[in-house]
């Protein structure tokens, strides 16, 4: 799948022909982010994606903030339009995640049906019925790339 940032000048494939998941978050680190009611995300595994070419490093600046959980994520956005492009986060053990966030809306070709709506607890629209939907993040099992709990308090991290 192709992206492309709104100005042009950050384009790539995607790793995969298709995303893992996609993912509306109502969350309001996302409702800020992406300046609206909910972000999309499609996920896809980084390899391939990261690390990153020297001609896509040098468009992207980067942005870090923690999560909620301890970990910190890193968010790449066109140096030259500012649109926000993709996410990776870091486990609070510093471990990256094996999976990339890329925004939806940069996705060529997207398939937006089937979509699963998170941190809906947060949502200032409402959630179409029979929709799959979390009232926070996804159970650790059913959300792609994430370590799961038990895997950080073996590794002797707090998951805050």
């Amino acid at each position: 799948m192709e992206v492309r940032c709104q100005c042009g000048t950050v384009r790539f494939t995607t790793p995969t022909p298709a995303p893992l998941a996609v993912y509306h978050c109502h969350c309001t680190e996302c409702r800020k982010q992406s300046s609206s009611a909910y972000g999309t995300s499609a996920i896809f595994p980084a390899a391939g994606l990261f690390p990153l070419s020297a001609e896509l490093a040098a468009a992207l600046g980067v942005w870090t903030r923690p999560t909620d959980r301890g970990g910190e994520m890193d968010c790449y956005f066109c140096k030259s339009c500012g649109g926000r492009v993709v996410h990776r986060i870091r486990e609070p053990d510093g471990t990256e995640r094996d999976v990339v966030s890329v925004k939806g809306g940069l996705v060529e070709g997207l398939r937006w049906e089937g979509a699963a709506h998170i941190f809906t607890r947060s949502a200032v629209v409402e959630i179409p019925e029979g929709v799959e939907r979390w009232e926070a993040e996804p159970g650790d099992d059913s959300m792609p790339g994430r370590k799961g709990l038990e895997e950080l308090k073996g590794d002797g991290a707090t998951t805050g």
